[in-house]
């Protein structure tokens, strides 16, 4: 059946008169189809989820509030309105109009970097999708789904600029998207974040937290790019990708202020003897989604980098708004490295160290967040104070991976890593036992026992309302 472009995809990119396009994605839609059903969100393809729906990049309507099944939601394709007058922001290129149009020279880079940020959004949908079935309240239920229906609309939104400017390849590329699974060992998703397992609540409110900030210092790099689509789509990505952040960067706060009520409950000071989640546990599930989301960023000193800033394709952190120089040449990174056993620093060339140079804009606005948990802490007075390890601590890619360091970035051998492994990071232990508390409460206005209550419900209504209602 023909898609009605006006209802079922509500875009601002003239579907309705692009008819090569449209013979693409009415192939391509029931294939995404199948993929929601068969790996999407578990047991709730008759649920009315209270859900936001973008209809337009109007102000009033990009944020569109109903009860809607999952299977009918309305997945658009929304880029950011031109700007006419734009230059391309930075590398070789800088100064120079946009282009509206995939450059010959950039196309297989530009390609791959779509590619591998498409590659992503399935990715998380997969491995959030048991997570429904063990929700601490209606509330956490909805914000999960919430989630998932966007990380879809995002990968819609990625699926649109292959079809549209990279012909059969593209096309080809779309349908891989939907072939890989994560943590799948034949086809596994591309980037190693993505394969990992998401079994319970503490690690969806870490990955939120943690790896879809990644997302958001990946698309903001994206946002400045010289390809002005590719641009214009990440621009009006991150408007959707905030609530993201929020979702996990309140669901660990709520963590710690019911572990902080619950230790002090306890006579012997013991969280997990009144059924929570106790403090030193939580911060070993930050340490751990933490440093496997700093390793998203790619190598410290990278070749990749460096190309996809000197072509224009990928910029810094608000490159046009906070740099003045923005060709990087002949500048220098003073990077720690190892050498002979210890760690010196090294002057690494600034546009090879331009993957390093973003992931610590993260790491500042990660540490923003981790501020403010240690007020939560504070206000439910808990001594308690919680911490981002070092950058180089428990690294997979990257310069340091070859190398064991402590939580402080100190070099340490192999045996002091291994006896200090489970302090640091989730055990098996520990991991059975925050799975054992994964019980659902879908009552309108209950939550679990191991999650203080949300402070303000969600578009004005209510905590107790109802944002799950079961088929």
């Amino acid at each position: 059946m023909p898609i009605n472009y006006d209802d079922r995809i509500p875009n601002n990119v003239d579907l309705s008169s692009n008819k090569r396009l449209q013979r693409a994605l009415e192939t391509w839609q029931p294939a995404f189809l199948d993929w929601w059903r068969d790996v999407g969100p578990v047991g709730t393809a008759l649920d009315q989820i209270y859900l936001r729906t973008a209809i337009s990049t109007e102000p009033g309507g990009w944020a569109h509030f109903d009860h809607v099944r999952m299977p009918d939601y309305r997945w658009g394709i929304f880029l950011e309105d031109q700007d006419h007058g734009r230059t391309i922001p930075c590398g070789d290129h800088t100064g120079e109009p946009v282009w509206q149009e995939v450059p010959g020279e950039y196309r297989s880079n530009l390609r791959r970097i779509i590619v591998t940020q498409a590659d992503t959004e399935p990715a998380s949908v997969e491995q959030q999708r048991w997570l429904g079935m063990t929700a601490p309240s209606l509330y956490d239920m909805r914000n999960l789904f919430q989630v998932n229906v966007e990380e879809g609309r995002h990968l819609w939104a990625m699926v649109y600029l292959l079809h549209a400017y990279f012909g059969k390849d593209g096309r080809d590329e779309a349908d891989e998207l939907l072939a890989r699974r994560s943590g799948d060992p034949d086809k596994p998703r591309i980037l190693d974040a993505f394969n990992q397992p998401c079994p319970d609540w503490l690690t969806f409110f870490c990955f939120t937290m943690f790896t879809d900030r990644d997302g958001k210092y990946q698309l903001g790099a994206l946002a400045e790019s010289g390809f002005d689509p590719l641009a214009r789509t990440c621009r009006f990505m991150l408007t959707e990708e905030a609530h993201h952040l929020s979702v996990g960067e309140l669901g660990v706060e709520r963590v710690l202020r019911r572990s902080a009520q619950l230790t002090q409950l306890d006579p012997n000071g013991d969280a997990r003897a009144q059924g929570g989640i106790d403090l030193p546990t939580v911060q070993k599930w930050i340490n751990f989604w933490f440093c496997y989301s700093i390793d998203l960023f790619g190598s410290e000193i990278s070749s990749n980098g460096a190309d996809f800033f000197a072509m224009g394709l990928k910029g810094r952190w608000n490159e046009a708004k906070d740099y003045t120089d923005h060709k990087a040449l002949d500048k220098y990174y003073a990077l720690p490295v190892v050498k002979n056993g210890s760690l010196t620093e090294e002057n690494v060339p600034l546009r090879n160290a331009m993957n390093e140079v973003l992931r610590q804009s993260y790491i500042t606005d990660c540490g923003r967040v981790v501020k403010r948990w240690n007020t939560a802490l504070e206000q439910e007075g808990s001594d308690f104070r919680v911490s981002l390890p070092n950058s180089r601590f428990f690294r997979r890619q990257g310069v340091y991976a070859d190398n064991n360091f402590n939580r402080e970035g100190e070099l340490i051998g192999s045996e002091a890593w291994e006896r200090n492994r489970d302090a640091w990071l989730p055990s098996a232990a520990d991991r059975a036992y925050v799975a054992s508390l994964m019980h659902p409460v879908t009552e309108p206005g209950k939550i679990a026992h191991w999650i203080a209550e949300p402070r303000r419900g969600i578009n004005g209504q209510d905590v107790a309302f109802e944002y799950v209602r079961k088929g």
